[in-house]
Parts: structure tokens; C-alpha cells; sequence
């Protein structure tokens, strides 16, 4: 997938550790955080449930933490939330690529997501491309 994406495997692989040593409390509260450790430029983390329910998230937290984005489409009609939480409950772990508002530019641009499941939630983190 390339260095950037490569990135994004190891952003969800440290938010794993996280989780795994703190906790889903802990866990959801430090990946909604604009400040937190998971959060840097463009780049965050982000966590559903395995039903496509937003469980974290640090960019307009209040609109979008315990919404149902099962069905949310990018501009082009992609169910992204979709097609990640179908490959995560079968698969465990994959890419899915789309569009969507980086929040460090303003603008909108495709985004590579890398995702691995654990005990029914779903750890998401992408990176942007020009």
C-alpha cells in the first residue's frame, strides 16, 4: 500500500496497544480527544462497533459519536462504514479507500483507512492523499 498507508497500519496497531493495556472506557475517551495522543495533523483515530455505530472519534465528536453510520455515503455514494465493517466482521483487518473532508486542509480528499477488529469493535485510521 505504500509508506503513508503503512502509517496508518501502525497508528491502528499503537491504538490497539492502547486499548489493550487501558481499556474501551479509557480507550474511547482518548480517541475522541481533538488533543489527545491520537490525533496529529490530518491523520486520527477512529472506532465503530460492529453494526457501523461510531463509538470515537476526535473531529466533530458531538455529531458523530453513538450515530449510525452503517450506511453513510462519501460524495461519490460509497458506503465506506459499510464495506469496512462488512470486511472487518469477516476478515478481521483491511484497507478500504474514499472521500471524505480532511480536517487539517479544509478540503475534501481521497483517504486510504486501514481497520482491525477486537472484541466487537472496529479501530480505524486513515491518510489522505494530494
Amino acid at each position: 500500500m505504500g509508506v503513508v498507508s503503512d502509517d496508518a497500519k501502525r497508528w491502528v496497531q499503537k491504538a490497539l496497544a492502547f486499548y489493550r493495556a487501558h481499556g474501551k472506557e479509557i480507550a474511547v475517551v482518548e480517541f475522541s480527544s481533538r488533543q489527545g495522543r491520537f490525533v496529529r495533523d490530518g491523520q486520527y483515530i477512529y472506532a465503530l462497533d460492529i453494526n457501523g455505530t461510531m463509538l470515537a472519534h476526535p473531529v466533530e465528536e458531538e455529531r458523530y459519536i453513538g450515530k449510525d453510520f452503517y450506511l453513510i455515503e462519501d460524495s461519490e455514494g460509497k458506503t465506506f462504514i459499510k464495506e469496512i465493517v462488512d470486511n472487518a466482521n469477516n476478515q478481521g483487518s483491511g484497507w478500504v479507500e474514499y472521500k471524505w473532508l480532511n480536517p487539517a486542509t479544509g478540503t475534501e480528499q481521497p483517504k486510504i483507512v486501514y481497520f482491525e477488529k477486537i472484541d466487537n469493535m472496529i479501530f480505524c485510521s486513515g491518510t489522505y492523499r494530494p
